[in-house]
């Protein structure tokens, strides 16, 4: 973990609960029951600061670590983290032979990765562990149904070359937010029969993973071998579908926190910001809050989304700027240097991440993960 600094910066800052995402861990270890927990930290922890929370998520019980880019990976194991890690998305000319190095699976779709990994093994000079990925109705990465026997019979031959091992299969979800939706169960079939063409191959997997932070809570027939939650680690549900997250024991572990940085009294008629696209009413109080959308705050949160100030949730009147945005604070009593929570667990009448998501017609995943490094974590 980080150290925790003296003070909070004065501006803005993001707190994160590292006990929330333990605690968050520890309830998808016992969803998974069996199955490993694959915690995913991609994308720096989804916003959360990945080392501080890969530390943690391993303290409950995660047993891996998932990447989406080589990179993140390398990064785990150059802080001494040495779980088995996947990652997954890759383009032609990456550094794989860094990754087979350093003891990093790595994902396979189609021929030409396979053809990269063989090539890096023989770099590095140890075999490949690889993680085939079957399309089973995501239509994203994934080797096609007509596709896959091909690559399997093409890893089994690398592999009794001793350039590559296979360790995995596995497979995304379209819909596990959804539950009930008919492709959830579809996928889960034809997830089985890829497998089965894989062991007519001749691989012999160690692992089977499907299962998404939805698919973990609400779908244990999902499960296989190991299930790799995302948003969840961080205590957010997957979806409104899924339920609340303490329906499953979460807790959200990022609160957002600035300061005013300048609080005036301006008459009725008022336009504020940019092209004026909110107006006072009456004589009132605005309030400027450091934060922008070089910070991830979305610009179309202009006289949306609210925040708690004074102890009321107020809207953002008037566009949001690159760095700041303003808050009619009315006849409030808000002073200068006053704290401003954009969003956190709910616990103070904050807003949520999850009520951010439903304003801006987003999802909770792109909330947390779009604020920027211009604002400091601070660990709890």
């Amino acid at each position: 973990m980080s150290p925790q600094p003296p003070s909070h910066p004065p501006r803005a800052y993001a707190a994160i609960e590292l006990d929330a995402v333990r605690d968050s861990v520890a309830a998808l270890v016992a969803r998974a029951g069996a199955a490993a927990t694959m915690a995913v930290v991609k994308a720096d922890g989804y916003g959360h600061g990945m080392l501080p929370c890969a530390r943690a998520a391993l303290d409950a019980g995660a047993s891996w670590l998932g990447t989406a880019f080589l990179e993140e990976a390398l990064a785990l194991r150059a802080a001494g983290i040495t779980v088995p890690v996947l990652s997954w998305l890759a383009a032609p000319g990456e550094r794989l032979a860094a990754g087979i190095a350093a003891d990093v699976d790595l994902s396979a779709s189609a021929g030409w990765a396979l053809d990269d990994l063989a090539a890096a093994a023989r770099t590095a000079g140890r075999a490949a562990r690889v993680h085939l990925k079957i399309d089973t109705g995501l239509g994203r990465a994934g080797a096609t149904g007509e596709d896959w026997p091909g690559l399997c019979d093409s890893a089994a031959a690398l592999e009794a070359d001793g350039l590559i091992e296979v360790v995995g299969v596995w497979s995304h979800f379209a819909f596990a937010d959804a539950p009930g939706h008919p492709t959830v169960q579809a996928q889960i079939s034809r997830f089985g029969d890829a497998v089965d063409v894989a062991r007519k191959a001749g691989l012999r997997p160690q692992v089977r993973h499907l299962a998404n932070s939805a698919a973990t809570l609400v779908s244990p027939e999902a499960h296989f071998d190991m299930v790799r939650p995302g948003v969840s680690v961080y205590g957010l549900s997957p979806g409104p579908e899924v339920g609340p997250p303490s329906a499953f024991g979460l807790r959200p572990a990022m609160t957002l926190r600035a300061s005013t940085a300048l609080v005036k009294r301006v008459p009725a008629g008022t336009g504020v910001s940019y092209a004026h696209r909110y107006r006072t009413s009456a004589e009132t109080g605005l309030a400027v809050v450091p934060l922008g959308y070089a910070d991830g705050i979305p610009r179309s949160a202009t006289n949306t989304a609210e925040v708690l100030v004074g102890g009321r949730r107020r809207r953002i009147a008037g566009t949001v700027c690159m760095d700041q945005f303003v808050v009619d604070v009315g006849a409030d009593p808000v002073r200068v240097g006053d704290e401003v929570i954009l969003f956190g667990p709910g616990d103070r009448g904050e807003p949520t991440a999850d009520d951010w998501a439903r304003a801006l017609g987003t999802i909770n995943y792109e909330i947390v993960t779009r604020i920027g490094p211009r604002v400091p974590r601070v660990y709890i």
